[in-house]
């Protein structure tokens, strides 16, 4: 294997959060470095201002806001060739002392992990719940349609395994927020699907894996720090209503048979009345803090 790694970061004007990003890197690993900016039609100059700070980045432009999981598949395609892993991660992250090192160690120690991601913390250093088990049609659906109104519900709190001492272990799917990947388990599932714009191509992406024989492997001992939110907090409310795109997506691919459209029915109608109520909310909110 080579020392090379290659980062792919996905970026839609990501402003300074992309320097920490890019000056935090020496701390993760003592690898060589080349990061692909897989640009979807930034307008602050960011990505052009990396280029020139740092000579181990790379700038793949999309020609357009294609989504996350094609911008990484375009980089991908183009850039990683013969490699055999490769780190997938937002411009939002900060990298913790020795996080992709630690990723990779943990790659030796699971040669059929096909995804690996680190413990996650918010901005007020709380931990992420970032590694879930896949979400079935109760623990899933209540996550989905209580939560909101019920944060501290059990159902949500069983699919986040946020009661779950944070321990090295085979999850249902990890955020796709940061992630270590195998090029080959990558390559089997034909990356992320791309019918996905933003939200639920990481839980997708850790199914099919799944279901191909890989595993996803949660690994605490590497920590980065998640800023979150720096392009889905300009239109709250249109991302909250992509979110609900995504999840029935994801579902109705679970349940696919014709017997089971009653079903698909049902999802589509729970997901429609809760998009429209958090939507309203998201507006309301906002024109009120203006």
């Amino acid at each position: 294997m080579s020392d090379e790694l290659f980062v792919v970061t996905v970026t839609y004007s990501p402003g300074p959060h992309l320097d920490r990003f890019l000056a935090t890197l020496s701390h993760a690993t003592d690898r060589p470095v080349t990061v692909i900016m897989a640009d979807n039609g930034s307008t602050d100059g960011a990505p052009e201002e990396a280029l020139e700070r740092y000579p181990n980045v790379r700038l793949l432009r999309t020609g357009a806001n294609l989504g996350y999981g094609t911008a990484v598949n375009r980089a991908v395609t183009e850039y990683l060739a013969g490699t055999d892993l490769f780190i997938v991660a937002n411009p939002d992250v900060q990298w913790g002392p020795r996080s992709i090192d630690l990723l990779i160690e943990a790659a030796g120690r699971w040669p059929r992990a096909g995804s690996l991601g680190p413990l996650i913390r918010d901005p007020d250093g709380s931990v992420y719940p970032s590694a879930r088990h896949l979400p079935s049609i109760i623990r899933g659906g209540m996550h989905a349609v209580v939560g909101p109104l019920w944060p501290s519900n059990p159902w949500s709190a069983v699919y986040r395994q946020e009661r779950t001492d944070p321990s090295e272990r085979a999850v249902g799917w990890l955020s796709g927020s940061c992630l270590l990947l195998r090029t080959a388990a990558f390559a089997e599932v034909s990356g992320f699907d791309e019918r996905y714009f933003m939200y639920m191509e990481d839980v997708d992406l850790g199914d099919r894996l799944g279901r191909a024989g890989w595993q996803n492997v949660y690994v605490p001992s590497a920590e980065v720090l998640h800023a979150k939110g720096h392009s889905t907090g300009r239109d709250p409310a249109r991302n909250l209503a992509a979110h609900h795109v995504s999840t029935y997506t994801y579902l109705a691919d679970r349940y696919p048979k014709w017997w089971q459209a009653p079903l698909r029915w049902a999802f589509r109608g729970a997901l429609g009345a809760r998009s429209s109520l958090v939507v309203r909310g998201s507006r309301r909110a906002r024109a009120k803090g203006r």
